[in-house]
C-alpha cells in the first residue's frame, strides 16, 4: 500500500511522461507547481525509490529517470475513474456542437464525434455498432436469379435482412443447394450467429443429420462461412496513421506488425461489446501480441434496447488517460440524445 503522496508522485511521474515520452526525474517534479509537490528533492527519490519497489514505475537503462510500468498506469486509471464527479463536470463544446446540429444523424454524429478525437489526440479511434454476432438466425432463403446467379437471404430476431449475390459452381445444381439451405433453416432456427459453426458440426455427427456429410466441405462449409460474414460487425475506424507517429511505433517491423493487425480486423478483439461501462486494457491485458504497447480504451452506448454499440480509442500505453476517459464518457453520453 502506497501512501497518499506517493500516490500524487505516481500521478505526476504518469502525467510528465505521458506529455514528454521522457524518463521522469525527482527534480523536475519538484519545480513544477502544478504537481503540488511540496517536498524536498530527497523525499521525491524516496517516494520514487517505494514506487520502484511497488513495481508502479521503472528504472530506465538510459538515464536516472523513471517511467510507468503497466501496473502504475493501472493503479493511475483506477485513482481518476474513482474521482468520477470530476469527470461530470468537464464539458466538451466542440462535442455538443456535432451532436446539436440539427438533422444529423446519431452514426454521422458518432462519426464526426470520433475523428475530433483521433484530430485532438492523434490515437486512433474506433466505433462499433451493435454485433451482429448477438443476432439470432430466424431464416435463411436461397434465391436463384438467372444464368448461375442467386442471392442468399438471412433474416435475424432483430428485424434485419442480410443478402449476399453468389454465383454457383456449374458442378453443383440448384437442387442440392435448395437442400442444404432446408437443412440449415430447419437445425439453425433461433441459434445465435456466433454458434453457427459449433450447431452444424454438432447436428452433422447425428444420426437424422449424417447423410448430410458429404455436403460438407463443398457446400455447408461455404454457407457458414457466408452467414458469418454477413454478420460482421460495423465498424468505422480513423486515425490508424495518426498513432503510428507516436514515438512508441518508429520501429519499422513494429510498424508492420500493427498496419497488418488493423489491416486484418484484430484489433477489435481489444473490444467487447458484452462489457458494461468504461473499460481499459492496457498493455498485456489485449487479447493480441501487437498491442503490448498499447491502452485501448472503450465505452459502450445503448443502440436499443437492450442492444449495444461501443466507442473505442487505442494508442500507446503513454496515453493521456485524464484526457481522452472524460471524453469518450461524454460522447457515449450524448450518444443518446440522438434519434
Amino acid at each position: 500500500m502506497i501512501s497518499k503522496r506517493q500516490k500524487m508522485v505516481l500521478k505526476a511521474i504518469v502525467e510528465e511522461y505521458v506529455k514528454t515520452a521522457e524518463p521522469v526525474g525527482s527534480k523536475i517534479l519538484t519545480v513544477r507547481p502544478e504537481f503540488q509537490l511540496d517536498v524536498s528533492p530527497a523525499t521525491i527519490r524516496n517516494d520514487m525509490m517505494t514506487l520502484e519497489e511497488e513495481g508502479l514505475i521503472l528504472k530506465t537503462h538510459s538515464s536516472s529517470g523513471r517511467v510507468p510500468s503497466e501496473a502504475g498506469y493501472r493503479l493511475y486509471v483506477k485513482e481518476m475513474l474513482a474521482d468520477e464527479n470530476e469527470h461530470k463536470k468537464v464539458k466538451f463544446p466542440m462535442i455538443d456542437e456535432i451532436f446539436e446540429r440539427d438533422l444529423i444523424s446519431r452514426e454521422q454524429a458518432i462519426k464526426e464525434s470520433m475523428s475530433l478525437v483521433t484530430d485532438l489526440t492523434n490515437y486512433a479511434s474506433i466505433v462499433m455498432g451493435s454485433s451482429g454476432y448477438n443476432a439470432k438466425i430466424k431464416k435463411l432463403q436461397f434465391v436463384s436469379l438467372y444464368d448461375r446467379y442467386a442471392v442468399i437471404l438471412m433474416i435475424t430476431d432483430k428485424g434485419n435482412v442480410e443478402s449476399k449475390k453468389i454465383i454457383v459452381p456449374e458442378d453443383i445444381s440448384i437442387k442440392d443447394i435448395e437442400k442444404v439451405i432446408n437443412f440449415l433453416n430447419e437445425i439453425l432456427e433461433d441459434c445465435p450467429v456466433s454458434s453457427i459453426d459449433d450447431v452444424v458440426r454438432e447436428k452433422l455427427t447425428s444420426n437424422n443429420f449424417n447423410n448430410y456429410i458429404e455436403y460438407y466441405d463443398e457446400l455447408i462449409s461455404v454457407f457458414v462461412k457466408t452467414f458469418s460474414e454477413m454478420a460482421k460487425d460495423r465498424y468505422f475506424l480513423s486515425g490508424q496513421g495518426k498513432i503510428l507517429q507516436q514515438p512508441e511505433f518508429q520501429n519499422a517491423s513494429k510498424v508492420s506488425e500493427l498496419i497488418n493487425a488493423i489491416e486484418k480486423k484484430e484489433i477489435f478483439k481489444a473490444i467487447n461489446l458484452k462489457e458494461s461501462g468504461i473499460s481499459v486494457k492496457i498493455g498485456s491485458e489485449n487479447q493480441i501480441n501487437v498491442m503490448k504497447d498499447c491502452t485501448v480504451i472503450t465505452v459502450p452506448y445503448e443502440v436499443s434496447d437492450g442492444e449495444y454499440g461501443a466507442i473505442a480509442v487505442f494508442g500507446p500505453t503513454r496515453m493521456e488517460y485524464q484526457k481522452i476517459i472524460p471524453l469518450l464518457e461524454y460522447i457515449a453520453k450524448n450518444i443518446k440524445k440522438v434519434i
